[in-house]
């Protein structure tokens, strides 16, 4: 049997965390004096990585501003999480597709702008962690659409491009898949429409958790 690997986006894909998402880029603007985003602005750039999405943000600014932005929501987020303002649910099905898939010999994998701190505290609170073999982060690659994230999924699940499938709801995942030649998923019930995950080059798009199962069902 194929060594499969399933690489997950995290935030609109596993969990719906707009709220808190758009929370903390408000806060991190207000801080600094600045008009937040819409946040239609802000859920644009969910799944880059920090500095990356401020430069999306605020076109203008330098980079110095940008990184002084991206730590603003860090500490934005941080006292919304100690405030007990932070949640992150799983959206419905999620928990049982993957202790379905992993029951079922796929390796599972994370690829996501989040931190590891945030992809830890995120995974663990739900009784996830364990079942995925690989965790890649923006901590320690470039944002996507980079494929960095992807390579390094790979290596350490030792599969082959080929057997492994990126399942994303933007078009930043989409990117990243087809950069690294695996497959790609695109959901419909994150943060980019259906139209432009297609326009992007997905594979295939799930309109639900049942559809995404069988697209999943009938690559083995």
């Amino acid at each position: 049997m194929k060594n499969m690997l399933a690489i997950f986006d995290c935030d609109g894909t596993l969990v719906d965390s707009q709220a808190n998402i758009c929370m903390a880029m408000e806060h991190a603007f207000d801080a600094a004096g600045m008009t937040p985003p819409s946040r239609h602005a802000t859920r644009r750039i969910v799944g880059l990585s920090l500095v990356e999405a401020m430069r999306m943000l605020l076109p203008h600014a330098d980079d110095d501003l940008h990184r002084d932005m991206a730590e603003r929501y860090k500490a934005a987020f941080f006292t919304l999480r100690s405030n007990g303002l932070v949640d992150e649910p799983l959206y419905d099905g999620v928990a049982a597709l993957l202790a379905s898939m992993e029951e079922g010999g796929w390796l599972l994998g994370v690829a996501t702008g989040k931190s590891d701190r945030g992809l830890e505290r995120c995974l663990d609170h739900h009784g996830i962690k364990g079942l995925f073999v690989t965790l890649q982060t923006a901590d320690r690659h470039p944002s996507k659409p980079h494929p960095s994230m992807v390579y390094q999924a790979l290596a350490e699940a030792g599969t082959e491009a080929a057997n492994a499938v990126v399942i994303g709801d933007t078009v930043y995942d989409i990117h990243m898949g087809k950069a690294a030649r695996t497959r790609t998923i695109g959901v419909n019930w994150g943060y980019h429409p259906a139209d432009e995950l297609r326009e992007a080059g997905a594979d295939a798009i799930a309109e639900s958790m049942d559809e995404l199962t069988a697209l999943l069902e009938g690559m083995r």
